[in-house]
């Protein structure tokens, strides 16, 4: 019976989850460069923010269904 649960239970892991996990990292490396930078641009932060935002949320989400 247990062995029929597991057996049930499908993850939803696929190749392209590291390849999403490393755009956020590479997102939020930009938003830290932009936001210690002592010229900023303000366009790039906020659309960055952003970016960074959608894929956390859907890191947080992807790494649920594993």
């Amino acid at each position: 019976m247990l062995l029929a649960e597991a057996a049930a239970s499908t993850s939803t892991y696929t190749g392209f989850d590291i390849y999403v996990l490393i755009f956020t990292l590479i997102i939020a490396i930009g938003v830290i460069k932009q936001l210690v930078s002592p010229k900023r641009n303000l366009f790039a932060l906020a659309w960055g923010t952003i970016a960074f935002l959608v894929f956390a949320f859907m890191d947080v989400i992807m790494i649920k269904g594993w």
